[in-house]
């Protein structure tokens, strides 16, 4: 009998940030005629000399409409522009950065990310990210990761201002089997949000498929789950506590697309508090006195999205042990209950 392909789609897919960059550079006036690859190695920040000749020689450098080759010579207001399939970085460097480390053995570590740190470097973030703190907690047993794509030992990512757990290889071999777990959805994920309004039914499943908007490539979009646009992406939900006018929910993840959860409880009608991107950081009137100050109050104590990685089961990568950890909401999430608690209570009463 033959066996069923393993799916080798990645677990989380390329973030916004690391998709191909576009860059224009009008030329001034009074520049000497200089040979391009050398011009924009020392006008690009990070680029080499010899990236830019290899962007050059596929065609992804363009001088006032047309391809040119790397001796060309740029003139007075020649216009370029520039397409980097990987945008131009430094060397990742190790940093000592305070990180939380729920477990660690000799093939993986589970931290519980803070909201607010990016996981990888990426445009505008090259430092001070999990991956400079990975490198400076593993020392010299960083060298076995591949460091090239900035990516060193991460399985799978988080959203910047998405707190909660992430699992980190310290191996290729563990990288890889970890890897193999989220693309045969071995690996169960269960978020908290706290979003606005209460689901009807409180508990379901949302099937969409998941693709870059049309209006905007930063931002995720539904389509139909049985169309030709987009990835399959599938969500549980579930109420855990009805708070009249907002939800604590448990969001169970079975496939991983990025921005899934935000995305789908934008589709549900039920944003994430706090979330800019997908219709949730918005001031709302509520049945009460006063309830646009209070939702106001709400989102400036809640400045992100409240959204938090609370349970990882996967297996160990090496034995096979099954390995469980929940990261406890944090304080941000628990201070913004704590104050719709206390309102909704003095409304009921």
């Amino acid at each position: 009998m033959q066996k069923e392909p393993i799916k080798t789609e990645s677990p989380a897919e390329l973030p916004p940030e690391l998709e191909p960059k576009k860059m224009t550079i009008q030329v001034s006036k009074v520049q000497t005629p200089m040979r391009i690859d050398r011009y924009l190695a020392q006008q690009v920040e990070n680029a080499t000399r010899n990236k830019v000749q290899e962007a050059i020689e596929e065609q992804r450098v363009l001088v006032n409409g047309r391809p040119v080759k790397s001796n060309y010579r740029i003139k007075s207001n020649d216009q370029i522009h520039i397409t980097f399939l990987r945008p131009p970085a430094p060397e990742l460097a190790p940093e000592d950065i305070p990180i939380t480390i729920l477990y660690e053995d000799d093939d993986l570590m589970v931290i519980d990310k803070e909201a607010g740190m990016v996981v990888h470097p990426a445009f505008g973030n090259w430092t001070g990210t999990l991956a400079n703190a990975i490198l400076h907690h593993l020392g010299k047993d960083a060298e076995e990761l591949d460091k090239t794509e900035m990516r060193p030992g991460i399985v799978h990512r988080l959203d910047k201002d998405t707190s909660g757990l992430i699992i980190i290889a310290k191996n290729p071999t563990a990288l890889h089997r970890l890897a193999t777990q989220f693309a045969r959805r071995q690996v169960e994920k269960v978020y908290k949000a706290i979003v606005w309004g209460v689901p009807s039914p409180p508990s379901g499943t949302i099937k969409t498929n998941i693709a870059r908007s049309h209006k905007n490539r930063k931002v995720m979009a539904n389509f139909p789950f049985e169309g030709a646009e987009g990835k399959h992406a599938i969500t549980d939900y579930l109420v855990v506590e009805d708070l009249t006018y907002f939800s604590l929910m448990d969001m169970t993840l079975h496939t991983g697309r990025t921005h899934q959860i935000r995305v789908h409880l934008q589709h549900l009608g039920h944003p994430i508090l706090g979330d800019e991107t997908y219709g949730g950081a918005t001031p709302r009137t509520l049945p009460f006195s006063k309830s646009e100050q209070f939702t106001k109050n709400l989102l400036e104590l809640m400045p992100r999205q409240a959204l938090h990685a609370e349970t990882l089961r996967f297996r160990q990568p090496t034995t096979g042990e099954p390995l469980a950890f929940t990261a406890p909401l944090p304080p941000d999430m628990l201070a913004l209950l704590d104050r719709i608690r206390s309102v909704i209570t003095a409304s009921r009463a």
